[in-house]
């Protein structure tokens, strides 16, 4: 009768944020494939410099831990190099933070060669950021060769940031060559930006089934799931609106609350699109008890990406979900103009959010009378 060890991870999640932050942890935990079996919140004026939270709060988690038996102990906000060793002393397990678990959905996520290298780029920055002051631990000897060890780990990470960067570099050409050819058939751009599981991509495959292209009818649709992070990859379709031709329509990252800088860096490049968009699509999923909040991180990201001040249509989504008060607070409290109720899922109001995308964009076409020869009959068939 062999004992079977249960390596699966069983997380606790400690917060002193705000109590929704810590909610939005558990769903992040989960999006990670890590039940959370206990919540703990500490509200804190001031951050304990070696252990982030209370003395007492961490003998409470050490014992907590052990009846509920985790393995994990998640914090909500960003931890020191010093205070994850700290916490692992006294607590008995492993401890990590917001950050950590972002970056590792993020590189669970990643699909295309594109986001595997800026998920790895994030993840080492963020590793060599927590590099320093591990010399003792590294040589068990004490000073000297700690010192080394800690010099080689330092010198690789950034040879192997340096190798990422240039891929990325060359990556970023071929996307300035796409974008060029775009903008020489001018073919206004249209950007899906939001926070994370606000139905983006569920509101992009079904503006595409409305509105596609002929030939992109068999493309395949971009992922869509009820969870956080669902699409990493950005992806661009055709769609044809009805007086203005052909536009492209970009699903992007969602944001989250607290996103790692290091992440918004690394994905600067993807994001770019949206810094190049016409016109952007700021999606909100009306029914969460946070759209407010969430409005704000998804502009605080995007004035780091220096495109803040766009044409932008606030887009209430999942409105069957959504109750009147949550829909009148938010056309109360934010401050766009332009503002539409949809429900990807249910496919309301999706043929006026066409209209509106095509009232919003720039006009290029131009009519014009031509004359033409009978005996140019190749300039009748060329029109």
């Amino acid at each position: 009768n062999e004992v079977i060890e249960d390596d699966t991870e069983k997380a606790i999640i400690v917060g002193s944020d705000t109590r929704e932050s810590l909610e939005e942890l558990r769903e992040l935990a989960e999006a990670c494939d890590i039940p959370v079996l206990e919540s703990v919140f500490q509200g804190r004026s001031k951050i304990d410099p070696a252990f982030y939270i209370g003395r007492g709060k961490v003998l409470e988690i050490a014992s907590l831990r052990q009846t509920e038996r985790a393995n994990v102990v998640i914090f909500d906000d960003e931890l020191s190099g010093s205070q994850v060793r700290n916490l692992e002393n006294a607590i008995g397990a492993k401890v990590i933070d917001r950050t950590t678990l972002i970056l590792e959905i993020f590189a669970r996520r990643a699909k295309s060669k594109e986001a595997k290298i800026q998920v790895e780029l994030a993840q080492l920055k963020y590793r060599k950021s927590r590099l320093q002051g591990l010399g003792t631990v590294l040589s068990r000897t004490g000073g000297g060769p700690g010192e080394k060890k800690l010099e080689t780990d330092r010198r690789h990470i950034n040879e192997t940031i340096y190798d990422l960067n240039n891929e990325l570099k060359k990556i970023k050409k071929t996307r300035e060559v796409q974008r060029e050819k775009r903008n020489k058939e001018s073919i206004p751009k249209v950007s899906l930006v939001g926070y994370t599981n606000a139905g983006k991509s569920t509101l992009r495959n079904a503006l595409c089934d409305i509105a596609a292209v002929q030939e992109g009818k068999g493309k395949e649709k971009v992922f869509e799931a009820n969870m956080l992070f669902a699409t990493l990859d950005i992806t661009t379709r055709a769609i044809t609106l009805k007086n203005k031709g052909l536009i492209t329509l970009t699903d992007t990252v969602g944001f989250v609350r607290k996103l790692p800088h290091d992440l918004v860096e690394a994905f600067k490049s993807t994001l770019e699109e949206v810094v190049f968009s016409d016109l952007l699509c700021h999606v909100v999923d009306a029914s969460s008890s946070y759209a407010l909040e969430q409005i704000k991180a998804v502009e605080e990201v995007l004035s780091e990406l220096g495109a803040i001040g766009k044409e932008t249509i606030l887009v209430l989504n999942k409105v069957d979900m959504a109750s009147e008060e949550q829909l009148d607070e938010l056309r109360e409290k934010s401050l766009y103009k332009d503002i539409i109720e949809v429900s990807a899922k249910e496919g309301t109001n999706l043929e006026e959010l066409l209209y509106l995308i095509e009232e919003k964009l720039p006009y290029s076409l131009i009519k014009a009378e031509f004359m033409i020869p009978y005996h140019k009959g190749d300039v009748v068939s060329f029109l």
